[in-house]
């Protein structure tokens, strides 16, 4: 434990020391690549290693640095071992640990796998997140400083005409991805930003999506969607290889990360052959991103804390009252294969979507970020922003009776009343989700379980905490 003590203690103070040091550095002046004619930044990017790993023999030690968001199941699943064999190698972490502290050394335990995929990391997970990290990142005065046709583009979304600033801002906040990793991947997949010369038809799948509706709006929908369904489905176990465009498999790097992972899938389902390699290597969306916000290595910091843990929420319905668990769904911001809001049901309430007096509660304290259709927001650190901290997301409410924006609300207060849950026309439920510093939390997740007056959900069961 003094071994693990002294690590978290040095991983605190290099945080601060960095924090101070970069204050100091002036900021860089914000511009795009247009290549070839305008020369690359001079910041060195890793060299990629590609499928370079050797032919490990079963239970060989290696070497491994923790990464955002690392637990004990997690690391076990991605090197092939057993949990137990972990902690024998590694005795001074605590055998009752949450999520492990980034930057730690340590050894694991690797079977090896044929067909390994690249070993290169495109982004930190902290930077593919809506989260702390995309606090101060003004998209509209970004845009104003490209050259490229961008900046001038609107269109219809929701029923109102939206300007590229809104409608990156609308995405970054549906689906909790990073306005950053919008705006390269548009840039790097059709140059919008650095070219001042508009398509023709600028709606005709830019995106490279044939299948998908011709429209940007419908294309960038898509994207969004499929770059959080894989890295979902990564950093929670679900998704351990994958088939290219080309028929060909690839099972993932164990040292990988979520966001690098992410881009991998987006890719393979776009590109083959050298084409897949390069957006995937030091040159393709790497170089795109570091070209236009600088290295997203340097000064990189963590997205999920080590030794983390939910805040105490209660059942989110008032007593008396009778609810019926109707099951953990699929993720709410992407159609991927990962558990993550609870749905429950109202009895004794008519089952067909009309008005009920079945009122949902705030699970814990907090303020109202967002309230919107059918949705509410509710922010546990108070200080309004959901980028931050705890965060429980209320889906499928009714409009009239629900929280307002920047309202104070205690653990148990009334927040608002079930009504129709999305693609079920004929119920009535509420599903609820959460987010930590932006990032979508499974309500299965094996080292944080979404636990409610201490039932556990684990997948489509809902258990107390003391029974198997």
């Amino acid at each position: 434990m003094k071994k693990f003590s002294n690590a978290l203690s040095c991983a605190i103070f290099l945080i601060i020391f960095l924090s101070v040091l970069i204050a100091c550095v002036p900021s860089r002046s914000q511009y795009i690549v247009t290549p070839p004619e305008q020369e690359q930044p001079e910041t060195p990017i890793i060299e990629s290693t590609s499928t370079g790993r050797p032919v490990y023999t079963p239970g060989t030690l290696v070497d491994y640095t923790v990464q955002s968001g690392d637990n004990l199941a997690y690391l076990a699943w991605r090197f092939g071992c057993a949990k137990h064999e972990i902690l024998f190698h590694n005795p001074e972490i605590p055998k009752d640990i949450t999520t492990l502290p980034q930057g730690y050394a340590m050894k694991m335990p690797i079977y090896y796998k044929p067909f390994w995929g690249s070993s290169y990391q495109i982004l930190p997970d902290a930077l593919f997140v809506n989260g702390p990290a995309s606090i101060g990142f003004g998209v509209e005065t970004f845009l104003s400083s490209t050259p490229g046709w961008f900046k001038n583009y609107s269109a219809k979304l929701d029923g109102q005409t939206k300007t590229a600033p809104q409608i990156i801002n609308y995405f970054a906040q549906r689906f909790s991805i990073s306005p950053r990793v919008l705006l390269v991947l548009i840039e790097f997949q059709t140059g919008a930003l650095s070219q001042p010369e508009k398509p023709l038809n600028v709606e005709a799948g830019l995106l490279g999506f044939r299948h998908v509706q011709s429209n940007f709006m419908a294309q960038l929908s898509h994207a969004a969607n499929a770059l959080n369904a894989a890295f979902y489905d990564y950093s929670n176990m679900k998704l351990e290889q994958f088939v290219g465009r080309d028929g060909l498999v690839e099972n993932i790097d164990p040292w990988q990360n979520a966001a690098t992972v992410a881009f991998h899938v987006y890719f393979s389902k776009l590109l083959e052959g050298d084409a897949y390699q390069k957006a995937i290597g030091p040159d393709g969306l790497a170089r795109t991103y570091m070209g236009m916000f600088g290295n997203p290595w340097q000064n990189e910091e963590g997205q999920i804390p080590g030794s983390l843990r939910q805040p105490e929420m209660i059942l989110p319905f008032m007593e008396p009252g009778v609810w019926s668990f109707a099951g953990v769904e699929e993720s709410i911001w992407a159609s991927g294969k990962t558990w993550s809001s609870i749905l429950f049901t109202p009895t004794g309430d008519s089952q067909i979507c009309s008005r009920t007096n079945s009122a949902t509660i705030a699970v814990a304290d907090g303020i109202v970020a967002r309230s919107e259709f059918g949705t509410v927001v509710l922010d546990l650190d108070g200080d309004g922003d959901e980028r931050t901290g705890w965060v429980v997301v209320y889906t499928a409410l009714a409009n009239d009776g629900r929280a307002t924006q920047d309202e104070v609300l205690l653990q148990g207060n009334q927040l608002g009343r079930a009504n129709c849950v999305a693609d079920k026309i004929s119920n009535l439920g509420l599903q609820v989700a959460r987010k930590y510093n932006g990032q979508w939390m499974p309500a299965t997740l094996d080292a944080l379980p979404f636990t409610l007056s201490g039932w556990t959900p684990l997948d489509g069961e809902l258990l107390p905490n003391n029974q198997p």
